[in-house]
């Protein structure tokens, strides 16, 4: 399948690890132009030299927790460089806990990294977009918007804003060829999932490696999923063949999710 990427420009948050290195990494091997941004210039500049032709790739260098920022210095590169075909929407969860025991501050900063940093950034990109006749935008959320999960409160609660955020943007925008969708991440080999499986083992306390066992055995697949696997699926709708796919949530969990 030609997914007709190629020269493509693509804007992917949260690029110096996990989901989101592997997706810009992703999309460059499609021949697309990454500009990378995450908060670590060091880091971004690593993940740079990794991509393929990385002479036609670029970085921003922002921290989330400060959205007006971020929002210019996109914009400021928009204005000096290029706009974006395609934007991906991945920012690291919120810390694990019980919603009851969540302090304002948590909730306010997860609002403010996930939720409005979304929409700056949607803002930002989507004049671009509906010029061209074509956008793409893809956010990195969680399966905790179809099953809210034990222990993760604040992410469920969060989660699910930005679920709703992203359907009602779809509605508005899809008439101008620009398509809003969730990828949702299942058990993931990231520094999140360590994080996740060594608080559970301290909950419970039971060694890391018999509460790995446990998470594993919790999917129909009886493993986690590398990070590249996502990042199939999120290529796969910043393609023109996913030009009809839209408004949705794409669980890639190897069926952990129960419900439809």
């Amino acid at each position: 399948m030609n997914l007709n990427l190629n020269n493509k420009n693509a804007l992917v948050c949260g690029s110096t690890q996990g989901i989101g290195k592997a997706t810009a990494i992703a999309l460059a091997q499609e021949g697309v132009n990454v500009t990378l941004v995450a908060r670590n210039r060091e880091k971004l500049r690593a993940v740079l030299e990794e991509l393929p032709d990385h002479r036609n790739h670029n970085l921003i260098t922002a921290d989330f927790s400060d959205p007006r920022d971020l929002q210019e210095k996109v914009i400021k590169f928009i204005n000096n460089q290029h706009g974006f075909h395609i934007l991906v929407n991945n920012t690291g969860g919120p810390r694990s806990g019980n919603i009851l025991t969540a302090s304002l501050d948590e909730l306010e900063n997860a609002y403010v990294q996930h939720l409005k940093c979304n929409h700056v950034l949607a803002q930002a990109t989507i004049p671009f977009m509906k010029e061209g006749g074509f956008g793409r935008i893809i956010n990195v959320i969680s399966t905790s918007v179809k099953e809210p999960i034990p222990g993760l409160g604040v992410s469920n609660t969060i989660r699910g804003a930005v679920g709703n955020w992203s359907k009602t943007l779809s509605i508005e925008v899809a008439q101008f060829g620009i398509t809003v969708n969730n990828v949702l991440p299942g058990f993931t080999e990231t520094e999140r999932l360590n994080e996740i499986i060594n608080i559970k083992a301290k909950n419970l306390d039971i060694p890391v490696e018999e509460m790995t066992k446990i998470m594993k055995s919790q999917t129909p697949a009886k493993r986690f999923a590398k990070p590249e696997e996502t990042a199939h699926a999120i290529t796969f709708l910043a393609s023109e063949a996913a030009g009809y796919i839209n408004g949705i949530n794409v669980p890639v969990d190897g069926g952990r999710t129960k419900s439809l």
